[in-house]
């Protein structure tokens, strides 16, 4: 079953909410969100996997817990010149970092179609973001497998 966890589904929201010539406004306000790396992580780039799909550098490191549901903690490095990719890094950063793993292996592939920014972004950064979350997914899994 494909559910969005509460977090994630409030930002969907505020996307289709507001009038579709501001959405891409309103990923650009988030790419000035994303979280830094923390300094163990910042120190070690070698650490993150770079997601090759997208049109700009983006990197990502998914870290499962083996405390009781598996919390996830997400971390996202994308440079400032590349606000479309920050700004979807940053949506899943605030929508699913902290959630158990099992609830975001649930979230549905076609998720970035959800925030209804097809029309203002090309297919080409559409598919960087859907590939952003199935790199999630593959990690996640993973790191389950090893646990």
């Amino acid at each position: 079953m494909s559910t969005v966890p509460s977090k994630l589904n409030e930002i969907v929201e505020e996307f289709i909410e507001v009038p579709e010539a501001e959405r891409l406004e309103l990923l650009l306000e988030f790419s000035r969100e994303l979280p830094e790396l923390p300094e163990r992580l910042a120190d070690h780039p070698e650490l993150l996997e770079q997601v090759v799909e997208c049109q700009s550098p983006l990197f990502l490191l998914v870290e499962v817990s083996t405390q009781a549901g598996n919390p996830v903690a997400l971390f996202f490095s994308s440079p400032p010149e590349a606000p479309t990719t920050r700004g979807f890094a940053s949506v899943l950063a605030a929508g699913l970092d902290g959630e158990d793993a099992a609830t975001i292996l649930a979230v549905p592939d076609d998720m970035p179609q959800q925030l209804g920014l097809t029309r203002a972004l090309s297919p080409l950064r559409m598919r960087g973001m859907t590939a952003m979350l199935g790199r999630i997914k593959r990690q996640i899994n993973e790191q389950l497998e090893q646990n």
